[in-house]
């Protein structure tokens, strides 16, 4: 069977965590920050993760993992 491509753009904006989980980063945090309460920035820097629905799609762009 042949090897399957990673989708490289998925790769680099995911990870896969050891249970299984795919971590991904918020968008709005690379500039207009100012308009943006401090409350705001600080959860958006944090990783959030992929909707359950959304799982199989991302795992199949990531056929070994992140």
């Amino acid at each position: 069977m042949p090897k399957l491509k990673t989708n490289r753009s998925v790769q680099k904006r995911m990870r896969v965590t050891k249970s299984g989980r795919i971590k991904r980063f918020k968008a709005n945090k690379s500039h207009l920050l100012t308009g943006r309460t401090a409350k705001r920035k600080r959860f958006l820097s944090k990783p959030g993760f992929v909707a359950k629905g959304f799982e199989k799609a991302i795992n199949r762009c990531l056929p070994y993992g992140a």
